[in-house]
């Protein structure tokens, strides 16, 4: 009988204080980010029943604190390489890495089984991106940390069985909430972060067919409400409610596994 083509994600913690997201298809695992310190990554992994030493390597986004701190430290305690753009690289942020590969060009690559395609998105770094995750037909995309969204990305984005969307601030409690206008200006500005607003617009323009798993991420803390933004997307999707996932900050969220032969999405206990 032939196996399952799976892919399964699950996150330590999604926000301005620390994100790490782990993508596995049952025989590589890689972290995407790592916004926390090696002492608060050995304190969650056990949340998903995961060891350091299972990690196989550590794919950058970015060189903004919450996503790179704790990525030197990590790969070099565990001996772990590292994947990044040559921006991110650059930023010095990663200090001396045991073993690092650059992404060039934004061209795909491969770590062991898992094919992975780098988004090339508009954000304020030196040169961003986000990941796209395949096991056979089945594609898992990470898109946060994004100003917008652009019609190549949508393009790349088509199919999708499960993404891992922005939803960072719903745009009237971020212009009335307590930010310094400047800071109100760069979240909400084309290099900044996706509102609820653009999140809708995102899922609206893709094909959604093949979807089955939409995980909110990045959710600020201050200008967002998780109950509003599960209530917008399921609204949008026409799904329950309860079929919305929230990436909380403190939790993250425990493994979601994509299984194409049976077309469904279930979290593992």
């Amino acid at each position: 009988m032939q196996s399952s083509r799976r892919l399964k994600v699950a996150s330590l913690g999604s926000g301005s204080k620390g994100n790490a997201t782990l993508v596995s298809n049952g025989e590589v695992t890689v972290m995407v980010d790592c916004g926390f310190t090696v002492k608060e990554v050995l304190k969650r992994l056990p949340r998903i029943n995961l060891e350091p030493e299972q990690i196989d390597g550590i794919l950058v986004t970015h060189e903004h604190q919450d996503h790179i701190s704790g990525v030197g430290a990590l790969s070099r305690k565990f001996s772990i390489p590292v994947w990044a753009t040559r921006g991110s690289l650059l930023s010095g942020k990663c200090g001396n890495l045991p073993e690092y590969n650059v992404i060039e060009g934004f061209s795909p690559f491969s770590i062991g089984s898992l094919d992975i395609t780098p988004l090339s998105v508009p954000h304020d770094a030196r040169e961003p991106c986000q990941f796209l995750f395949t096991q056979d037909e089945l594609r898992l995309a990470i898109l946060t940390d994004l100003g917008c969204f652009t019609p190549r990305i949508v393009e790349q984005l088509t199919p999708c069985h499960g993404i891992l969307l922005e939803c960072n601030h719903d745009e009237e409690m971020l212009w009335n909430g307590p930010y310094p206008d400047r800071l109100k200006q760069r979240v909400a500005g084309r290099m900044g972060h996706m509102s609820n607003r653009q999140a809708i617009e995102l899922l609206q323009q893709m094909d959604t067919d093949a979807l089955q798993l939409v995980i909110a991420t990045h959710l600020s803390e201050q200008n967002n409400c998780p109950k509003l933004v599960g209530d917008l997307l399921a609204e949008t999707l026409d799904w329950p409610v309860e079929q919305i996932k929230i990436a909380e900050q403190d939790m993250g969220f425990g493994w979601h596994e994509l299984v194409l032969e049976s077309n469904r999405v279930f979290e593992s206990v």
